[in-house]
């Protein structure tokens, strides 16, 4: 009988079928449940945004940080340009004492202003050797020198036909000053010489940053005093030359200086890694940061990729670091400057920061480095740079820190998410990734983030793409399969946003890859609650084809949707009941789900092989699968007749998947007498008969099924035997036999009843010569008595027998 006999082992029907020319006891036992067929279908294709944005343009975020925005000098907080101290100073208890007369009422009233207009400074006269600030917020321009003070420099000013800096280009929100180090308060020193002098920073700009010699040092053991006596040198020496180069380039302004200010960088960087003062060690490196915060306004992107690498080596913190990584992020935006990020090791210092780098300290930051990674792993070659630099590491360590942040700071952490899990996304295309996404367990991870983040359609959309493109490979689906819970995740996801397409139809492929090759999967997602509830809900939901225009939709029921939307959304779903039910425990109770059996029949019936030939290839391969558990409480054979004929629309198309699939279903039918009639009185039996010239095993095996079953009816054998039916099977086993014991096997059942168990004489006499000659070679090649070149003098094109 067709459906108690095997076709092959449980594959994809687009692979290849296993010709073994012997079997073990085992297969054959296993044969019934082999001829159950898993389905495969193509993954759903994902177009690559080239908009390079923090957030794609059907994102529907709340409170989403922005991609487009200005950065200039004055961007920059002069607070991280100061050391930090590792202690916290308590206030002061005392209040403080003028030297000035004071109003009685109001003690301000009677403190010098300071002037609102530069004054030029007064030279030869006496007093301290010290230009002080004027602190006002957004300017990083120098206080006035005081009436009183001489030797001041004059400011830094272009030469003569050279480009000069504006007050804007300058750093406004740097609020230090360079000098050799604090001046105490004299005699004879007004209260606002002592107010602003409180609040001069203690950096240094780089032309008045040179060391007094006769500054008393500090107290301390000899070596901190050789220590600070040695950068004292090279501060001297060295940086602050350098720092004076890069101000003079600067304000050059031509474009040939870029070149020299970069290199200028490169210099800078190289010392201060040489003597150990990177980070945040160095004394003086507000002088630097301010000289680097000056030269952005030149607006010069690989410029600027010299400076923010030198930033970060330094150590810039808060809203400083968050800048930088704007900065990046700007140049990133831009796809010819990708060749920047090849050239540099920027990448490293990224990817530092996300390793040492805190969300609830520097979320922002983190978002935007990531969003900079997101853009570059558009590039081919950068994705494999971030591969070789073992960024899924880094991923994996950022993910733990992002699921265990506090719930005020989850809005940022989804951001980021989204930006991480796009990297994720265009790496699961490397074939060497995939090991990496096993190992480091990225896998139960991100099922993880599903968890925490389910609301957040842009994250399970980047998460389901992931999902699909890995769970096509064993090693990645077997990971993912063994993640708890993974099943009953889905399926709430499935649930809450069943109207979101996109993301709908790539979870539903993933399932289809987790139940299409072992029985565990199976069984654990039938188990799952609310399983069978939820795929029949999308079912119904995708069956609609599109509605007129003016149709109102009842409220609380979900929007059309597009035809050729909904097909790929049951072509996975359908996919799934498919192969699920292979496994014993779940096809009895499918196959009695009546509900599932209308909304098959509904599709065969609705759709045609012209607009949805994969979908009613895949509806007809359940059909088959469910018709195999033949109980009397199955949908399938209370509806025998009426898929017998919804079976006719896929017999009589043009596609020959579809024909396929519809003589399968009705080899398995045909066990029923009505559905037999039905073949013979329709005519059924004369295109089944005809489907035996096919070159196709496959078909050629679907067929003889069918002949097998019709001729247990005597009449029947009548009219086969008029069609030519024994001839045709004789020249299918002369073609295929040989190479396909299978199928040989088949042909011979499909004989023997056409003969009624040898009691009719229904073979010519050359017909029967000609099938005994090749039964015995066929038994002697089996043993290896006979070669089988001795006879097939003709073959149809078949491949060579494995």
């Amino acid at each position: 009988m067709a459906s108690t006999e095997t076709k092959h082992e449980i594959c994809s029907p687009l692979m290849p079928r296993r010709n073994a020319l012997r079997k073990t006891c085992a297969e054959i036992v296993n044969e019934v449940r082999q001829s159950l067929r898993v389905q495969s279908t193509h993954r759903p294709f994902t177009p690559r945004d080239g908009h390079r944005q923090l957030f794609g343009s059907a994102s529907i975020r709340d409170n989403r940080p922005p991609s487009a925005f200005s950065l200039h000098a004055q961007s920059f907080d002069a607070s991280d340009s100061r050391p930090g101290s590792g202690t916290r100073l308590s206030p002061l208890d005392h209040k403080p004492t003028f030297s000035v007369p004071c109003d009685a009422d109001n003690p301000f009233k009677a403190l010098p202003k300071p002037p609102t207009s530069p004054v030029k400074p007064r030279r030869g006269l006496a007093g301290a050797g010290v230009r002080a600030r004027l602190l006002r917020p957004g300017s990083l321009t120098r206080l006035p020198p005081l009436e009183g003070h001489r030797n001041v420099k004059e400011p830094l000013n272009a030469g003569p036909g050279q480009k000069q800096l504006s007050a804007k280009q300058l750093s406004s929100t740097d609020h230090t000053a360079g000098y050799s180090g604090p001046v105490k308060p004299g005699p004879h020193t007004t209260a606002s010489e002592r107010i602003v002098q409180s609040d001069v920073d203690s950096a240094v700009r780089p032309k008045d940053c040179k060391e007094d010699s006769t500054t008393e040092p500090e107290r301390g053991d000899n070596k901190g005093n050789k220590e600070e006596d040695a950068e004292s040198l090279m501060w001297n020496n060295v940086i602050i030359p350098l720092l004076q180069k890069l101000e003079s380039a600067a304000a050059g302004g031509s474009e040939g200086s870029v070149d020299r200010l970069c290199d200028l960088c490169d210099r800078l960087h190289g010392t201060l890694a040489e003597a150990d003062m990177l980070g945040r060690r160095c004394k003086k490196r507000s002088g630097i940061l301010r000289t680097l915060f000056r030269l952005i306004d030149l607006n010069y992107a690989q410029l600027n990729m010299h400076i923010a690498q030198l930033c970060l080596a330094l150590c810039v913190s808060g809203n400083n670091l968050l800048n930088i990584c704007k900065l990046i992020f700007q140049i990133s935006r831009t796809e010819s400057n990708d060749i920047l990020f090849q050239n540099n090791s920027l990448i490293d210092s990224l990817l530092r920061m996300l390793s040492n780098e805190h969300v609830s300290a520097s979320g922002e930051a983190i978002l935007y480095c990531v969003g900079t990674l997101k853009f570059l792993s558009g590039n081919t070659e950068i994705l494999r740079i971030l591969l070789d630099k073992n960024f899924i590491c880094v991923a994996q360590k950022l993910i733990q820190k992002l699921c265990i942040v506090e719930e005020t700071n989850l809005p940022i952490a989804g951001h980021i998410l989204v930006q991480l899990t796009t990297i994720l996304r265009n790496l699961a295309d490397l074939s060497d990734s995939r090991p990496l996404f096993v190992s480091f367990s990225i896998l139960p991870a991100l099922c993880q983030v599903l968890q925490q983040h389910c609301e957040d359609q842009d994250v399970c959309m980047n998460i389901s793409r992931i999902y699909s493109k890995l769970s096509s490979y064993s090693e990645c689906r077997l990971a993912l399969a063994q993640t708890p819970d993974c099943y009953q995740l889905f399926l709430e996801l499935l649930s809450k946003h069943h109207q979101k397409q996109d993301l709908i139809v790539r979870l539903l492929f993933t399932l289809g890859n987790l139940t299409a090759k072992s029985d565990e999967p199976r069984l654990e997602l039938f188990q799952c609650d609310g399983c069978m509830r939820t795929l029949l809900r999308l079912y119904d939901i995708y069956q609609r084809k599109d509605e007129p225009p003016h149709t109102v939709v009842q409220k609380g029921a979900s929007p059309p949707v597009r035809p050729q939307v909904a097909d790929d959304v049951l072509v996975k779903l359908v996919r799934v009941l498919a192969n699920m039910c292979i496994h014993p425990a779940v096809g009895p109770p499918v196959a009695a789900d009546t509900a599932c059996i209308r909304l098959l029949m509904e599709t065969l019936e609705l759709r045609t092989v012209e607009e949805s030939e994969e979908l009613l290839v895949n509806v007809a391969a359940v059909i088959n699968n469910l018709s195999f558990y033949q109980k009397e409480t199955s949908a399938i054979k209370h509806n025998q007749l009426h898929i017998a004929k919804l079976m006719l629309k896929l017999l009589l198309s043009s596609s020959t998947g579809a024909m396929l699939e519809a003589v399968r279903v009705y080899g398995n039918l045909s066990h029923y007498e009505d559905v037999r009639n039905f073949i013979m009185r329709n005519k059924v039996h004369q295109f089944v008969v005809t489907l035996l010239d096919s070159k196709s095993n496959e078909m050629c095996f679907a067929a003889c099924g069918v002949l097998t079953n019709l001729a247990l009816d005597p009449p029947s054998r009548v009219c086969l035997m008029v069609e030519g039916a024994s001839a045709k099977l004789v020249d299918c086993l002369r073609d295929f036999g040989l190479g396909d014991w299978q199928l040989a096997g088949q042909i011979c059942k499909a004989v023997w009843n056409l003969t009624g168990g040898s009691s009719e004489k229904v073979l010519y006499t050359e017909e029967r010569e000609s099938l005994l000659e090749m039964l015995a070679a066929y038994l002697g090649y089996q043993s290896g008595v006979v070669s089988p070149s001795a006879f097939f003098p003709e073959r149809r094109g078949v491949p060579p027998p494995l």
